[in-house]
């Protein structure tokens, strides 16, 4: 008991949870906020309150609430929590533990399809969060009590296992806001459906197991039936860590008849004296648990109910996606299954930290959310996090991190961790950065051939990450910046003496004959597949900005490791390129694309062409699906990830300026009712966006097929460019109108999608935090800069995390920085634009001490 005991003395009043953004009642129908760990799958709290989306068993199962054996129509009836309430006059009354269901699920063949949709509820509901904390406040005007139902799960920058456990915490903060003592019981009832993910396999002879352990009362959920090589065997288990007069049900009353009536035998048990009697049911493969626990409630009191769910499932099998890819079936394993034995020991090892982890995960979120940054920056940042916990990304037995490009409702969107996806993100690096090294270690430790030729899609073994054979000029220049950020983030030089000679041979690859580069002027001008699934033939500002970003990275690892040639060869292309782009594509308002197709198929390296999914040029004297001269909303994003790692300007400043303001000019539309779009729709009505691509001068008959879209990471790709060059109002206005459109009415706050839910490039929105701070660290050169504008800021370089406070006149400014997690040593801190502070022997700033000095004016 001793476990229990310190632990429920020490659970947090749900009210310390930090709150960034309130939704009211209609903006609430949308909300599926992710709780999970990282690479472990998620199970996802509505703005209702309800769990939904059981996304555990290694694949998307957008809509699955684990229905099983239920017969008859539209019986949308998966796991859930109930109250049963009696008041000091002997009413009693029982209550799904959710707000109001939404409208539009009211009409269909069978009538409402919604979950549970014809249980009394709550009939008013809000939601409060900030990420990972979500809260969903619950009122009723017929009863005495309100109820916060809150989840969240451990989220702590440069702690990684601490941050991947597959784990669910759920609390209930209960409240009398009655004038008599009143009994309450709370329900939780989660069917056991090992073996079935939503769309593959089938439970088979699964059991349910009540245990107690060390205070700790669940049900543990294990099968005798599944195969226990497969995708969906494992394990779950639903603990309550409550005081209180517990009851449980590890099976529901067996089926009877073709009218499945053991719900009402549930609901009328429940409903008698909020206490559960045990049913058996022998003959259920799917054998629902229910665990119940009363308590009382004086008059304006209130208690918290602590449950928690959990899961194990090893056996994760290489990429699927059906008709895409080439399938090689094998098993690559989930790590978070390395550091546990079951789901059992996963509540067993984590309860004794719990308040720990909490307070933990507090601390970083409030350090976030209470500085000085435009609220709409920390709204799209801490949001967009939550893609991390999805079945987007996933860690291999090996530990390496691999993600689709985005999830669709039962199978992942665009399988292979795609270079030119994957490099828009910045979420990774900068708040974990160890994960981040091992998408490198992908890269250039497996997926590059000897000649160069990084594939960028990564086949799974990931002996086979080369087979997919195709390179992206894009994916294989961000790589090369990536690799640059992440070795100065973590000052790790083992890491780049280890893949250095890879990273070199993919930069000499630009220079092969019918390469991007094959006449080596610093000009990108060969056959460019890229991120909008075509090639691009001829010089263009996405692709050159990429390529001069790589170019100037390059040289600066070169330099370091003394290889002096390459140095120079680098340095001279970038010169000559940038100068060539800002005398040839810049045309006074913006960059555009000069279209010089080859005159045949023989001029163009074989692996730089066709590399999707049959989007491609087949035609090599007049090609398709070309930018021209149109402003592309992300012509800059090479400029914008210079300028995130320090690098500076790849062509002129008045320039760049320029073109951010033009793309303002021609790509926003203030009401998206007036613009035409024939592919697909993530802006409608009166909504505002940045489009892909304008055409004030001449369109391409056919343009790059995208270009009528918006999506949300290319939006955000020129917004945080904006923020950079100092146009503060349009960039905010850009990120504002984003999250504006991801409201909770009309599309969920957590899930902004592109091809597919949790589209991965969305979350570059993290690098708002970073251009508005004007934060950059280097843990080679032992650096920090930050903005010299007075404000409290958060900071954070993927190892660790904390603040700066800034404050004084034009002739000297105080700063106080405050690590809060790990320590850092520092030789040098710079205010931009201001001056510096050097600490000629290094400074070490310990977890949690505030060290205050102070910086004079250059």
């Amino acid at each position: 008991m001793l476990i229990f005991f310190a632990y429920y003395t020490g659970i947090a009043q749900q009210s310390q949870w930090p709150v960034l953004k309130t939704y009211d009642q209609e903006h609430i129908q949308k909300i599926k906020m992710p709780i999970g760990g990282i690479g472990t799958g998620t199970i996802s709290l509505t703005g209702r309150g309800s769990l939904e989306d059981w996304e555990i068993m290694n694949r998307p199962a957008k809509g699955f609430n684990p229905t099983l054996e239920n017969r008859g129509p539209v019986k949308q009836k998966g796991p859930f929590f109930a109250i049963y309430v009696e008041d000091g006059e002997g009413k009693k009354q029982t209550r799904l533990l959710e707000g109001p269901s939404d409208i539009a699920s009211y009409e269909g063949a069978w009538g409402a399809y919604s979950n549970h949709h014809g249980l009394p509820r709550f009939g008013n509901a809000s939601f409060s969060t900030a990420y990972p904390f979500g809260q969903v406040t619950l009122r009723d005007e017929s009863l005495p009590v309100e109820i916060v139902v809150g989840a969240f799960n451990p989220l702590i920058p440069g702690n990684i296992d601490d941050s991947s456990i597959p784990m669910a915490v759920l609390n209930f903060n209960v409240k009398n806001t009655g004038t008599k003592t009143i009994a309450i019981s709370l329900a939780g009832s989660i069917q056991n459906f090992i073996g079935f993910d939503g769309a593959r396999g089938k439970a088979v002879k699964n059991v349910n197991t009540y245990r107690e352990e060390d205070g700790v009362k669940g049900i543990h959920y294990t099968t005798k039936g599944v195969d226990s090589e497969s995708e969906q065997w494992g394990s779950m288990s639903f603990v309550s860590l409550n005081e209180g007069e517990t009851t449980y049900r590890t099976a529901w009353q067996a089926l009877q008849s073709r009218w499945d009536k053991k719900r009402l035998d549930f609901w009328d048990d429940f409903s008698e004296d909020g206490l559960l009697e045990k049913r058996t049911n022998a003959d259920a493969n799917a054998p629902l648990g229910s665990i119940a626990v009363k308590n009382t409630l004086k008059a304006g009191e209130e208690k918290n109910f602590r449950f928690l769910i959990s899961w194990y499932f090893p056996n994760r099998q290489t990429w699927d996606k059906p008709g895409f890819q080439k399938l090689i079936k094998a098993t690559v394993g989930n790590y978070y299954t390395t550091k546990y034995s079951d789901s059992w020991e996963v509540v067993m090892k984590t309860l004794p930290r719990l308040n720990e982890l909490e307070t933990k995960t507090k601390t970083f979120v409030n350090a976030l959310i209470k500085s000085d940054i435009p609220i709409e920056v920390k709204e799209s940042a801490l949001f967009n996090l939550s893609h991390l916990r999805t079945q987007l990304a996933f860690r291999t037995k090996s530990g390496h991190l691999l993600g689709w490009e985005g999830l669709f409702d039962n199978h992942g969107s665009c399988f292979g961790s795609c270079t030119h996806v994957w490099n828009y993100e910045q979420t990774t690096a900068f708040l974990f950065g160890e994960l981040a090294k091992t998408m490198r270690d992908v890269e250039y430790g497996y997926a590059t051939d000897k000649n160069g030729l990084m594939s960028f899609r990564a086949y799974l073994p990931l002996d086979s990450a080369q087979e997919w054979g195709k390179t992206a000029a894009d994916g294989q220049m961000g790589c090369v910046m990536k690799f640059y950020r992440d070795w100065q983030l973590s000052g790790d030089d083992e890491f780049l003496k280890k893949h250095w000679p890879t990273v070199k041979k993919t930069m000499e690859f630009c220079w092969i004959p019918g390469g991007w580069d094959a006449n080596k002027d610093g000009v990108m001008e060969g056959s460019q597949h890229n991120t909008m699934d075509v090639e691009y033939f001829g010089p263009n500002p996405q692709m050159g900005f990429w390529y001069l970003g790589a170019l100037k990275a390059s040289a600066e690892m070169a330099s370091y490791l003394g290889d002096k040639k390459f140095v120079k060869t680098c340095q001279k292309l970038f010169r000559q390129g940038s100068e060539w782009m800002d005398n040839n594509l810049f045309n006074g308002e913006y960059y555009e694309q000069h279209i010089q197709p080859p005159m045949s198929a023989e001029n163009v390296a074989p692996s730089l062409i066709g590399a999707t999914s049959g989007i491609h040029t087949t035609d090599f004297t007049s090609p398709d699906f070309q930018l021209g001269e149109g402003v592309l909303v992300d012509q800059l994003v090479g400029q914008f990830f210079s300028h995130l790692v320090g690098l500076g300007y790849l062509a002129k400043e008045e320039n760049i300026k320029t073109t951010l303001k033009s793309i303002i000019k021609y790509n926003y539309v203030e009401n998206m009712s007036s613009h035409t779009n024939f592919h697909r729709s993530y802006a409608l009505g009166d909504e505002s966006a940045l489009l892909m691509a304008a055409y004030p001068k001449k369109r391409p008959e056919k343009p790059f097929p995208y270009y009528t879209e918006v999506m949300t990471g290319f939006e955000y790709t020129a917004a945080i460019g904006m923020l950079q060059e100092g146009q503060t109002e349009n960039g905010l206005k850009s990120i504002r109108n984003i999250r504006d459109r991801y409201d909770g009415r009309k599309r969920n706050p957590f899930n902004e999608a592109e091809a597919g839910h949790h589209y991965a490039r969305s979350m570059i929105a993290w690098s708002g935090i970073i251009a508005t701070t004007e934060f950059q660290y280097s843990a080679v050169e032992k650096s920090m800069k930050f903005t010299s504008k007075p404000g409290k800021y958060f900071w954070s370089n993927g190892y660790q995390y904390g603040t700066v406070k800034i404050s004084g006149n034009n002739l000297e400014k105080k700063v106080a920085i405050t690590v809060l997690n790990g320590s850092v040593t520092l030789k040098s801190f710079k205010l931009e634009g201001f001056g510096s502070e050097d600490f000629k022997k290094g400074k070490t700033f310990n977890e949690n001490d505030v060290v205050n000095f102070k910086v004079n004016r250059d």
